[in-house]
Formats: C-alpha cells, sequence, structure tokens
C-alpha cells in the first residue's frame, strides 16, 4: 500500500547534512528527532560521522553507551542489541569511531532496510564535506534536510551540497536555516530565511532562532529553538506549513518602546 509516494509501514528515512561543519546539523538531527517522538512517532537517530560522532553528546547520553554500531558490523553484537533507548519514541544507533572502515555505504543501506519496519522515521546525522562519510549518511535515505546559517560561506556550501543530493534521487530536499538572529533581519542587516531559499531554489522546511545558551539533553525542549522543532515536526509528519518568525519580538510598536528602553 502507499501513502503518496512512501509505502506504510516502512520508515521515512532521511539524512540531515550541510557540506559544512559548525552549521548545526546534530543539534537540528536531535531537536527534529525529539520533537517527532513528542508527537508519538517512533524516531531513530543513526550517527553518520563515525569519526567525529556527537549525537551522544547533543542528547546527554554519552557516558551511557554499552554498545556501538562497529560492533554490530564486525557480528560482536545484534543490530537491536545497539539500539539504545532515549526516551519515549526515541532511539540512538550510536558509533564512536572505533572500527571505521567496518561502517561502509552498504552496511548502512543494510542496516537501514532491516530497521525500516520498526520505526516511523529514521534521521541520519550527515558528516560535514562531501567525502565518503557523506555518501554513506545519504545513500540509504530516501529524504534530504540541508542545513544552513545566513553566513555566505554556509549558503554556498549549502547549495552546492543540495546538488550533489539530487543526483541521489531523492523524494524531497529541504532546506532549514539556523541561527538566524531576529533583530538582524527586522534590520534588514541579514538575508531573510526566505530570501536564502530562493537563493538556494530549495523550499523553505524550517528557521531555528539563535539563542545565547546552548542546552543539551532534555534542556533542549525548554529553548525557544524547540518551537521551531516543533513546527518543523508538524510539516515533516503532518504537512502543516508554519515557519517560526525570528522578527516577531521586534515588530509593533510595544516592542519597539521595550527595546527603546532597554
Amino acid at each position: 500500500m502507499e501513502d503518496g509516494s512512501y509505502t506504510i509501514g516502512m520508515a521515512r528515512t532521511m539524512v540531515i547534512t550541510s557540506g559544512k561543519g559548525g552549521v548545526g546539523k546534530t543539534t537540528c538531527c536531535a531537536g527534529i528527532g525529539t520533537a517527532l517522538a513528542a508527537r508519538g512517532k517512533k524516531t531513530l537517530l543513526m550517527e553518520g560521522d563515525v569519526g567525529l560522532n556527537n549525537l551522544d553528546a547533543v542528547l546527554a547520553v554519552e557516558d551511557k553507551i554499552l554498545y556501538e554500531m562497529s560492533e554490530v558490523a564486525c557480528g560482536k553484537i545484534s543490530l537491536f542489541e545497539c539500539i539504545m533507548p532515549i526516551r519515549d519514541n526515541l532511539f540512538l544507533l550510536p558509533s564512536i569511531g572505533t572500527s571505521v572502515a567496518l561502517l561502509t555505504a552498504e552496511f548502512f543501506m543494510e542496516t537501514i532496510e532491516k530497521l525500516r519496519t520498526e520505526f516511523d522515521y529514521i534521521l541520519i546525522d550527515s558528516p560535514a564535506g562531501l567525502e565518503e562519510g557523506f555518501h554513506r549518511s545519504v545513500v540509504g535515505a530516501q529524504e534530504a534536510i540541508i542545513v544552513t546559517t545566513p553566513h555566505v560561506t554556509s549558503i554556498r556550501d549549502g547549495y552546492k551540497t543540495s546538488r550533489v543530493i539530487a543526483q541521489y534521487d531523492m523524494k524531497r530536499i529541504e532546506l532549514i536555516v539556523n541561527r538566524v538572529r531576529g533583530e538582524y533581519v527586522y534590520k534588514k542587516e541579514s538575508l531573510s530565511p526566505e530570501e536564502i531559499a530562493d537563493m538556494m531554489q530549495l523550499p523553505l522546511c524550517g528557521v531555528i532562532p539563535e539563542e545565547n545558551v546552548i542546552n543539551l539533553g532534555y534542556a533542549m525542549e525548554r529553548t525557544v529553538a524547540a518551537m521551531s522543532f516543533s513546527l518543523i515536526a508538524a510539516h515533516i509528519d503532518g504537512g502543516e506549513r508554519k515557519i517560526f518568525d525570528c522578527t516577531s519580538s521586534y515588530k509593533g510598536w510595544k516592542n519597539r518602546l521595550k527595546r527603546w528602553l532597554s
């Protein structure tokens, strides 16, 4: 049976990537996964950056990992022993990069196929760059989310990455603009997320505001960004298209008065 272009009972597999490091791919992967899980969707986060893994750190579970993917690849443990529950409906398939050579693109594809009937969503955190690790992360995905920031180098690298990903015959490629400073956008000192999406020729999936404090693990739910991730999850899972407005707190006379007084 088919639901649109997706098979009912099979996980939607999405790679979170950018081509550039430091734009917030891992935080977006964890944030979207947490928001999908909160919607009751059984979600697996899969570590694609096997050399410089950070999903476990963002989820604040790095000291709780018992097994990792290379132990599955060498036959030491089963795949399901390696899957780590994080909270209700949210799971992690970790890698700490101990035997990177074993974690091939073929292994990733086989692993995803084995798990597609077990989850609603599989989100793959891609490493930076367009080398072997990128291919390994992308080859088993049906959809891609490009993460960029408003900086010109990030936009440029994100665009190049989207052109490469298009060669993988994805069902959907969308854009998240991360670390957006609403004040700069409001004052037209920075490109707006909509302008960036137009430049990159990608549909806008979501906007994540810049925050002065980075919260990890459960604290992520108490950030302003959590609201953005909830909107992104609603778009991915329910087709709703409501983009977080980072400029809302700068609009209107009350907000202008508040800023003037401060």
